[in-house]
């Protein structure tokens, strides 16, 4: 009975944090910078390593749908040109695609993208799912975005987690994932990688 009691505290106090009021584009702005890539449709996980321990500090999902957009639970990516609304950023062109990667990478934490070419019918399953899941609270963005991966078709077999590193090696076992690792070695502080982001993709 305890165990329960502080188990439902623990989440209480979790959710607490998103109380605070979240971003929320309108519809005019997502408009704007809608962007839909040629490639084929595709899921792309994002886990963020550290360097010294291994441990995982963060899961985000992009989803090469009818548009390109990018589930990122509890994110902290928040930049000028990137509409975000629900944990949602829209508008991922090439460059902010790499300006998501390097402002998570340095020289404290590297990201491993894994890759896998899905249908159209799954790659906007999984879109839908994202725009429709709702802002998350902090510490809760592997099991969010475990949670959306194990409903879309093909992918039932994904456990729902709340580690990061778990997750990428769920999909690591998955057939036909491309996996990279990325690595930039400026300064430790995730703001200082943000910003830098943000003054290259607002020139």
């Amino acid at each position: 009975m305890f165990t329960r009691f502080l188990m439902a505290a623990t989440v209480a106090v979790a959710l607490a944090g998103c109380a605070a009021k979240q971003p929320y584009a309108d519809d005019a702005t997502i408009a704007r910078v809608r962007y839909s890539d040629p490639s084929h449709p595709s899921l792309t996980l994002y886990t963020m390593v550290n360097n010294r321990t291994g441990a995982g500090g963060h899961s985000a999902l992009m989803i090469n749908a009818s548009e390109r957009v990018i589930f990122d639970p509890a994110g902290s990516f928040k930049v000028d040109v990137v509409p975000e609304r629900d944990d949602v950023l829209f508008g991922i062109t090439p460059a902010v695609e790499a300006g998501y990667r390097s402002a998570h990478a340095r020289s404290t934490f590297s990201v491993v993208s894994q890759k896998i070419d899905v249908t159209p019918e799954q790659a906007e399953t999984a879109y839908r799912l994202a725009l429709s899941n709702g802002a998350v609270p902090g510490a809760f963005c592997a099991n969010a975005t475990s949670s959306l991966l194990s409903r879309v078709p093909g992918f039932e077999g994904i456990k729902t987690t709340f580690y990061p590193t778990n997750l990428r090696d769920q999909v690591a076992q998955l057939p036909g994932v491309v996996t990279d690792t990325y690595y930039e070695g400026d300064s430790a502080d995730l703001k200082d990688g943000i910003a830098k982001s943000n003054a290259a993709l607002t020139e």
